[in-house]
């Protein structure tokens, strides 16, 4: 059991050189967006150039887009796969050998 935290900084704050720096760019944001506005207007620019201004934009503005996670196994069950379907192992003793391998820490 661990013992209880007598130090440190609490839980959510941010350490002081990330304060820092959070603090000095802060003044720059709106010049920084009117730049992020003009690249993604400038029909010169190259369009890949112009996509990543817009999205910068959009996740300064919306936050960033969530995206989907499959959880489900190919079978289309939540069942975890065993070592024989990981290592291409059929032979349970040789998948024993390689579990004790894996947990010491030796690979596979």
């Amino acid at each position: 059991m661990k013992g209880k935290k007598t130090g440190g900084r609490t839980t959510g704050a941010l350490n002081k050189a990330t304060k820092t720096i959070k603090e000095l760019a802060q003044p720059y944001g709106e010049e920084a967006l009117s730049e992020l506005v003009k690249i993604m207007r400038d029909s010169e620019a190259p369009h890949a150039t112009r996509v990543a201004a817009s999205r910068e934009i959009l996740d300064r503005g919306y936050g960033k887009a969530s995206q989907a996670v499959d959880i489900k196994s190919s079978d289309g069950s939540m069942a975890p796969r065993g070592l024989d379907h990981f290592y291409g192992v059929t032979n349970p003793v040789e998948c024993a050998r390689i579990y004790q391998q894996v947990m010491q820490g030796e690979g596979a």
